[in-house]
């Protein structure tokens, strides 16, 4: 979650939806995101809304992470009162951070819990945590499973100890493939590594290296984002004051090529530009519900949440959201109802990002009128009357919607 909130528009104190979006609940599948907003160490790249023990104070007091299960909880129960009693089994369920796992397993589990018992999960549901590496070992990821987990994503980013120490990450990179096998020992259905590329002193071997590593583990689904210079983080002002080279463009795209190479090789297949999985039942589906416009209620300090067409964002800090939820008010700060025409960006902007592709019938006039420029160009194929990013496209993927969108 972004640790800048857009400014928005008002939302009622008791966080009420407007009538049209309420209509549209049950349309499209729904999740619940639960931002952990706590880390033990505040990581030089992040630009999320999280919190140290240090920084967890305002007005005097400080906030416990002993309590934060009961605030995510109460919002839960705040969700089920606004959307009304309508049925709404949870597809997804995604614990994201900050880091989940700094929490014990059974305040985690006892916010799944409430959501089961408020909404209901679907037979066969996907419940993630987001895990760094030194937060876990076997008993507590037993504790996970038997709390009805089932996918777990580790924070793994690089193997290479300078790399990680750019990054701030505490991590003993051997420590990755013991949590894969603690994870696959306690039962979890699927394991998801995190992969960082593009760090200021990373050269292509150790990417290389990093590669090797996490695919060593076997995992059923990879995750590998370019690392971007974020204003206000630590790394930025590094790069501001000439202490580490800003990312070079050309160093990035060598080391996506070689991330698609290695991973279609070890059998996992791109399913989005940054995302790929051992088969389609690997995939994140909780992603896919973000990248589908689905809706989904974001649980926690800064979480954004979509229902409808409408979407809101939380207070960031966690006194002031506790607060708020302990006086019976709506933590959301502010929110923006989208146009259909907002609707239809959105879905070019994050469908087209996608192995499935873009029905071209979302396109206007002149979006059409780009696509055959783009096919000779050999960034886009159209199947079935969707378009598909080739492997070059994936790496122009902005410059080719910002041709769509005209």
């Amino acid at each position: 979650m972004p640790s800048v909130l857009p400014a928005g528009d008002p939302v009622p104190e008791d966080g009420a939806l407007p009538e049209g979006s309420l209509a549209r609940l049950g349309e499209r599948p729904f999740g619940f995101y639960v931002h952990v907003p706590f880390c033990t160490v505040r990581c030089g790249y992040c630009d999320f809304n999280t919190y140290t023990a240090e920084e967890l104070t305002r007005d005097g007091h400080t906030v416990s992470r002993t309590s934060y299960a009961a605030s995510a909880i109460a919002e839960v129960r705040r969700a089920r009162r606004v959307l009304g009693d309508r049925d709404l089994p949870v597809e997804t369920v995604f614990l994201g951070g900050g880091t989940p796992t700094l929490l014990g397993p059974e305040d985690l589990g006892a916010v799944l819990a409430a959501i089961d018992e408020e909404f209901g999960l679907v037979p066969g549901v996907e419940v993630t945590t987001e895990a760094n590496p030194d937060s876990v070992d076997l008993l507590y990821l037993d504790g996970l499973r038997a709390a009805g987990f089932t996918r777990v994503s580790v924070g793994m980013q690089s193997a290479v100890p300078h790399v990680l120490r750019v990054l701030d990450r505490t991590h003993d990179p051997l420590r990755v493939p013991a949590v894969v096998e603690w994870a696959r020992a306690a039962g979890f259905d699927q394991v998801s590594l995190d992969l960082i590329y593009g760090t200021p002193g990373e050269s292509l071997a150790d990417w290389s290296t990093s590669l090797d590593a996490a695919l060593a583990s076997a995992p059923d689904h990879v995750s590998a984002y370019a690392l971007i210079v974020e204003e206000g983080t630590a790394l930025a002002r590094q790069v501001r004051r000439g202490e580490v080279p800003v990312p070079d463009d050309d160093d990035l795209a060598d080391k996506y090529l070689l991330a698609d190479e290695r991973m279609t090789a070890a059998g996992l297949g791109w399913y989005e530009v940054s995302n790929w999985s051992r088969d389609r039942a690997s995939r994140c589906r909780h992603n896919e519900l973000y990248w589908a416009g689905a809706d989904w209620w974001g649980v926690g300090p800064g979480a954004h949440s979509h229902v409808g067409g409408t979407r809101w964002w939380n207070v960031k800090h966690p006194a002031a959201y506790a607060d708020r939820l302990a006086a019976g008010r709506s933590p959301a700060h502010a929110r923006e109802v989208l146009t259909a025409e907002d609707q239809r960006v959105e879905r070019v902007l994050l469908e087209l990002r996608l192995a499935d592709g873009l029905d071209s019938a979302v396109l206007d006039e002149a979006g059409n009128a780009a696509v055959p420029g783009l096919v000779d160009r050999g960034l886009l194929v159209e199947q079935d009357g969707r378009l598909v990013l080739t492997r070059d496209g994936r790496l122009l993927a902005d410059a080719v919607v910002r041709d769509l969108l005209g």
